[in-house]
């Protein structure tokens, strides 16, 4: 009895397995196609990394990335999110028209001391909608400056 189960639990799995299999294979073809616009707005950065280079901790934070519209359209930007709290971005609210240029400005909290490897992602209706730019840069303690003794004099007699 427990062979003809088995054979009839094997022959039902296989009968299962092959039509999960033929499922898997249809194509689907009432999923909606997307169209490029060919007059979408395009952002070109001049860069799309900056470099800080080495900074003393608490130095100025704030880069700007400057771009242009290259697009047919207005370029209207959603959203700007930093990869961490760290990093705070600031961008244009208004349109920028086609040939236009502007500049999204990122602030990183430079009191942490090491290295900075963050991104910044935007949002727009360009036609590459989502567009992820970078900071990197490595923050170290200040210096400081030793402390120079001065000597004032002979000790004064009373």
């Amino acid at each position: 009895m427990k062979k003809v189960l088995l054979s009839f639990s094997l022959v039902v799995c296989s009968v299962l397995g092959m039509q999960i299999s033929a499922n898997a294979q249809e194509l689907k073809t009432d999923a909606p196609v997307a169209i490029e616009n060919p007059n979408a707005p395009v952002m070109e950065f001049e860069t799309e990394v900056i470099d800080y280079g080495t900074i003393e901790q608490g130095a100025d934070g704030v880069r700007e990335f400057k771009f242009t519209n290259t697009g047919k359209e207005p370029l209207i930007i959603s959203n700007a999110r930093g990869s961490c709290g760290c990093t705070v971005p600031t961008w244009p609210k208004e349109p920028i028209k086609p040939g236009e240029s502007s500049v999204i400005k990122v602030k990183y909290d430079t009191k942490r001391l090491g290295a900075i490897n963050k991104s910044v992602t935007i949002t727009s209706n360009a036609s590459e909608a989502t567009k992820v730019i970078r900071i990197k840069g490595n923050i170290i303690a200040p210096k400081t400056t030793p402390v120079k003794e001065t000597s004032v004099g002979a000790p004064v007699e009373n």
